[in-house]
């Protein structure tokens, strides 16, 4: 898995330019699928001032603001 995670990072730093990347594992039942044994990771590239995972996901940006300023 780290292997994979490596070819992965270096293909999305390569398309996407992130300045980070985020890097979590989910293990065991609970922590996802409820399958006994479960584990999966992700690899999520990340920009300075991004606020979540609309970056990835929505294909936009998101710019943070107050409400009273929306």
């Amino acid at each position: 898995m780290i292997r994979l995670a490596h070819l992965a990072d270096q293909a999305l730093r390569e398309l996407y330019k992130p300045d980070g990347m985020n890097l979590g594992m989910n293990l065991g039942s609970c922590a996802g699928a409820g399958v006994a044994g479960h584990i999966h990771m992700r690899l999520l590239p990340r920009w300075c001032g991004d606020a979540n995972f609309m970056t990835t996901i929505g294909e936009t940006r998101v710019l943070p603001e107050e409400l009273r300023v929306t």
